[in-house]
């Protein structure tokens, strides 16, 4: 049906004037008559004949001024029409399905289609979907980024109602008119990018670059030598620093400052910190090759934050082993390098300061709580039991926290339980570790320093002094504010660092013999019975033990296995896959025994007996979750593949913890990991 055009406003109110004027003619002409019947009918005369020809003007003419309007209307229209298919921003028109209804020409020039292009707008920007758009349920404007050919373009969407277009018009007045159209804006912001792009890349990078062996390594060299030793490292370094066009300077004899552009920074990453391998090939008679660590910072607001950064970076650097570059922005920490064994230092004057620093702090409080890590294993709680002596032997009230026993530390448990000399407080749950918390109580954190994974991490936010006792490498979790940090990935394992500190903390300390047991146990778990991150001063650490009452034949008869518990392992290396003819990997299913993933740990450790290969992985599903149990010799760095992976741990021990994955689900990210670290040589 046509629908009738009709008139509003002004226009309307100017074509109708002369009736409303007859109307009045005739209310005169009335009052006229009362007073006088001849004026009244003189006055009527020339009524009639103004209505004559008002009713012939109004019938006549109105049809050829709605013509003129419609005409000045149609040509005002392909003005506008014009202004915009010429306007220089990209503009279009949709209906109200996305369906492309009108472009001008510098939309059409954008996205290179001709006049009458009528398609969805999805076909021209495939990440602009229907429910992107503005609809019926209250989105009138969206705006999105956009990349469209070599261009980077904001694109805005405005909905156009249809009645309110109609009612805004002060010529035509126009009901039922439903419906709406959506107006599309291409704003070209490719210029805008390049320039911040450009700014961004000459921003200000700080770094820190550390030699890790300095001393070690210039004892390993001749004394007249050793000068051309530091020479040709300065230059090293200086030359690799001045190609990507920066600044370095030496503070110290092992230790330089570099200012680099950002852009610079990106150069390292493609190249993977290669300057790592090229100091390596520094040799003139040492025996020991030259590694170095290196911290950089980036993205701070200021200078000052980027240097600070920087430190961050070049302190996680040495704390997970040195022979690695760390990139620290305000988001994020990343890791290149860290694939050489950790060199154990021949000193313990850190050992014996750290002891000291431990003393003052438990000796400045009323009670202590030691923590390991969920799940604890056997150097965890023998660490744990070291920490006890200590504060005991400063007479300060100590408790062990907690929660479940494994079967692998339920017999060091028992020693501790059936002894009427140990209190009955002294292994707590977190519960009651909680509500024993307070302003003046330490938290000693030790085999861990991931607080996601302590036994109880809200007891963190209850204990303003924390100290932190670990040789696993640090990652991007780390406990912050710490007290005192003490972590040390070269050492074997917790119970050998407490060990040493036992021996500086106190002068002529007395441990037990279940204590000795406990310390012991722990060093000879981690290091698989001394065979693995085995140094002088782990044996040190051994005889020390030794000699306060540690029994071998005790300790070995406290670990030997269930039936079940052997079965299980070897049905998990008989079950084994060799992947890339170098990798392990294998399932351990023990879903009847208590601690199927200390199983899986040892089945890793198994795999490695087997010819040829460089690493081994055990993946175990237990209560929800796969766990990845991660072994190596010496030439695969497993602690960077796990870490990948959200887990963490050492060069030759590593593990990580998957939720909601299943276990074919699990091999094969394990697979797509290690695969795409294999292409880009980070193993």
């Amino acid at each position: 049906m046509k629908k009738r055009i009709r008139l509003k406003g002004r226009i309307k109110t100017y074509i109708k004037f002369s009736i409303y004027l007859g109307i009045l003619m005739l209310a005169i002409d009335a009052a006229v008559f009362l007073v006088d019947i001849h004026a009244g009918l003189l006055v009527l005369g020339f009524a009639i004949f103004y209505w004559a020809v008002t009713l012939y003007l109004y019938f006549y003419n109105k049809p050829v001024i709605m013509n003129e309007l419609i005409s000045f209307a149609t040509e005002y229209g392909q003005i506008q029409k014009k202004l915009l298919r010429d306007l220089e921003i990209p503009y279009a028109l949709l209906d109200d399905s996305g369906k492309v209804i009108w472009t001008n020409t510098a939309f059409e020039n954008v996205v290179h289609q001709p006049k009458g292009y009528n398609k969805s707008i999805t076909s021209l920007f495939p990440t602009i979907t229907r429910d992107r758009l503005p609809d019926d349920s209250g989105l009138d404007e969206a705006q999105y980024e956009l990349q469209y050919g070599d261009g980077d373009y904001v694109i805005k969407f405005r909905k156009i109602s249809l009645r309110e277009m109609a009612e805004n018009s002060d010529m035509i007045e126009a009901k039922d008119y439903n419906g709406y159209l959506i107006a599309v804006y291409l704003f070209d912001e490719t210029a805008l990018h390049i320039a911040l792009q450009e700014v961004d890349d000459q921003s200000l990078a700080v770094g820190m670059i550390y030699l890790d062996n300095y001393e070690e390594a210039l004892e390993s060299v001749e004394e007249v030598r050793r000068s051309l030793l530091i020479a040709l490292i300065d230059r090293k370094v200086n030359k690799y620093i001045s190609a990507i066009d920066g600044i370095s300077k030496k503070l110290e004899k092992d230790k330089y400052l570099i200012i680099l552009r950002k852009k610079a920074v990106s150069q390292l990453q493609e190249t993977r910190f290669d300057l790592l391998e090229e100091v390596k090939t520094v040799n003139i008679g040492n025996e020991m090759a030259v590694t170095i660590s290196i911290g950089v910072g980036l993205d701070g607001l200021t200078y000052a934050q980027n240097y600070e950064f920087a430190r961050t970076a070049i302190d996680l650097a040495l704390g997970r082993g040195g022979d690695q570059a760390v990139i620290k922005t305000s988001e994020s920490i990343t890791y290149y390098g860290g694939k050489s064994q950790q060199v154990e230092k021949n000193t313990r004057v850190k050992a014996r300061v750290k002891a000291h620093a431990l003393r003052e702090i438990i000796t400045g409080k009323d009670k202590v709580l030691v923590m390991g890590h969920r799940m604890s294993d056997v150097d965890s709680f023998g660490a744990a039991v070291g920490i006890y002596r200590i504060a005991q032997t400063l007479e300060r009230k100590a408790h062990i926290v907690l929660n479940d026993v494994t079967t692998s530390v339920q017999p060091l448990v028992d020693l501790f339980k059936n002894s009427p000399e140990y209190e009955e407080d002294m292994i707590i749950n977190n519960q009651q570790a909680i509500e024993a918390a307070g302003s003046n109580t330490v938290l000693v954190v030790v085999d861990v320093n991931k607080p996601s994974i302590t036994e109880c991490p809200e007891l963190l936010k209850y204990c303003k002094s924390v100290v932190v006792l670990d040789h696993h490498r640090q990652g991007t979790e780390t406990i912050e504010n710490a007290t005192l940090s003490y972590v040390e990935p070269y050492a074997s394992s917790a119970c050998e660092m407490v060990s040493e500190i036992l021996q500086y903390t106190y002068d002529n300390i007395k441990i037990r013999s279940e204590e000795a047991d406990c310390m012991y146990s722990g060093i000879m778990i981690d290091t698989n019975n001394f065979m693995t991150k085995t140094g002088v001063r782990t044996f040190e650490a051994a005889a020390f033990l030794r000699r306060n009452g540690a029994d071998v034949t005790r300790v070995r008869k406290l670990f030997r296995e269930d039936a079940l518990e052997y079965k299980a392992r070897a049905d998990a290396v008989s079950q084994a896959e060799i992947y890339k003819q170098v990798f392990a990997i294998s399932v351990c299913t023990a879903d009847e025994l208590p601690s199927p993933t200390i199983i899986g740990a040892q089945a890793a450790n198994e795999l490695l007996n087997i010819k040829g290969i460089k690493a081994s992985f055990v993946l175990t599903d237990y209560q929800g979750k796969i766990y990845v149990s991660a072994r190596s010799i010496d030439e695969v760095n497993v602690q960077i593949i796990m870490e990948r992976m959200g887990g963490g741990g050492h060069l030759n021990t590593a593990a990580c913890q998957m939720e909601g994955t299943g276990l074919a689900e699990a091999i094969g990210i394990l697979k797509r990991t290690i695969d795409t670290m294999l292409e880009n040589n980070e193993i």
